[in-house]
This record gives structure tokens, C-alpha cells and sequence, in this order.
């Protein structure tokens, strides 16, 4: 994985051995000095999440953190929002940016304001 240039090999390897845990934390460090755009890290917390949220919740909220740094021009983390937090995220937003920094930031980013 080390030809890897954008972090695609690393995020096909991650989808495909996700049951084997052992190595996760290794391969989401990997992924974040591989993914320059935030693309893969956040398709990386979407799938984890909809394959077992509660088991995947500490390196989910490791990818989204590193999605919104690396994301800059907001093209990847704004699907965060509905696959994460529920389509109703919007009538919720103001108590999960009390909950979650992760998504403050990501609303905050994307609606460009502020609670």
C-alpha cells in the first residue's frame, strides 16, 4: 500500500477486511497521511458506520475528524451529514452541534453559520 498515492488501495482494503480489527487503527493512520482530499475518509466513516456504528464509533469519529480538516472544498464531507446523523439531521442540528463536534463543524462548514 505504500504506491497508494491517494489513499484508494488503502480505503479498498479497509472495505474489505473491516472484521478484522486488529489492524484498523493502523490502517485508518495510514489513510490519513494517504488521502489528501478527505474523499476516502469519508467514504470510510459512511461505510463503517452502516456496517456497525456502535462498533467502528471511535475510528468513525477519527475519519470524520480528518475529513473535515482535509476537505477543503467541502465535496466529500456534506454526505457525512444524512449518513451519519439521520435525515432529519437538519431539525436536529442545533442539539447535536451540543453533542458532537464533529458535526458543529462539519454544519457550520457546509451552512456556513454558527449556533
Amino acid at each position: 500500500m505504500e504506491q497508494d498515492t491517494d489513499g484508494m488501495m488503502v480505503y479498498d482494503y479497509l472495505v474489505n477486511h473491516a472484521e478484522d480489527t486488529t489492524n484498523m487503527e493502523a490502517l485508518i493512520d495510514l489513510l490519513v497521511t494517504k488521502d489528501t482530499t478527505g474523499q476516502f475518509l469519508a467514504s470510510s466513516a459512511r461505510f463503517l458506520h452502516a456496517v456497525n456504528a456502535e462498533r467502528f464509533h471511535s475510528h468513525i469519529g477519527k475519519l470524520v475528524m480528518h475529513a473535515i480538516d482535509k476537505d477543503r472544498e467541502r465535496r466529500y464531507i456534506g454526505s457525512l451529514l444524512e449518513a451519519l446523523w439521520g435525515a432529519d439531521y437538519a431539525d436536529r442540528a442545533y442539539d447535536l452541534s451540543l453533542e458532537d463536534d464533529n458535526f458543529r463543524r462539519i454544519y457550520k462548514r457546509i451552512f456556513n453559520t454558527g449556533f
